[in-house]
Order: C-alpha cells, then structure tokens, then sequence
C-alpha cells in the first residue's frame, strides 16, 4: 500500500432506499456515481473511503465489499499514463491571445 492516505473503493449494498438514506446521512461517504437497483429489489453503489469509514459502514441491512484496496494509488497509476502538452496541437504552434508571454514580464 502508499506511504501517503489510502482511499478504498468499495461496492456498498443496502436492502432498501430508508436504509440508503440513513447510510448517507450518517456516514456521508464519497459516492463514486448513481445508484443501482440489483434484480432482489436491493440498492447498491460504489464509494471512496477511508480504510477507518469502511469499517464503520457496515449495518443492520447493509453490506460493503472492497473492490480496490488503494485506489488513491490506482488513481496515481493512471495519472502517470497521460501525457503532458497539448497532443492535438501541431509541434510549431504558437500561443496566441491577449496576455503576456513570462519572459516579457517584469518577473521573469
């Protein structure tokens, strides 16, 4: 795991939407998008938490699965696969617009 924070991602399932509203209401995780009905009538959605908030999840009509064990660190991962610069722009464009180039500054 990383020396810095570690964020979990994990699969959060409720039996019904009281306890749905309950869940957010008290524990407040970061919901990583919608809400789904699964086919037996529960409600299910994925959140980014901490390890402490993972443990602290789990209830009367509530079950919570982890998906990825550091996402924080999934997340590094992908961000290291983009590149930097403009791909789309050609190789001798230039900058154009109103504002000033650093170098003609006073604080270059």
């Amino acid at each position: 795991m990383s020396n810095e924070y570690t964020i979990l991602r994990v699969r959060v399932t409720v039996k019904d939407a009281d306890t749905l509203r309950a869940l957010l209401r008290d524990t407040r995780p970061d919901v990583g998008g919608r809400v789904g009905r699964d086919e037996d009538g529960s409600l299910s959605f994925d959140a980014y938490v901490s390890p402490e908030k993972a443990r602290a999840l789990p209830r009367e009509g509530v079950t919570v699965r982890t998906l990825d064990g550091d996402a924080a660190a999934t997340g590094r991962a992908r961000q290291a696969e983009v590149g930097e610069g403009d791909r789309f722009a050609p190789a001798d464009a230039v900058p154009q617009g109103l504002a000033l180039k650093v170098q003609d500054t006073k604080y270059a």
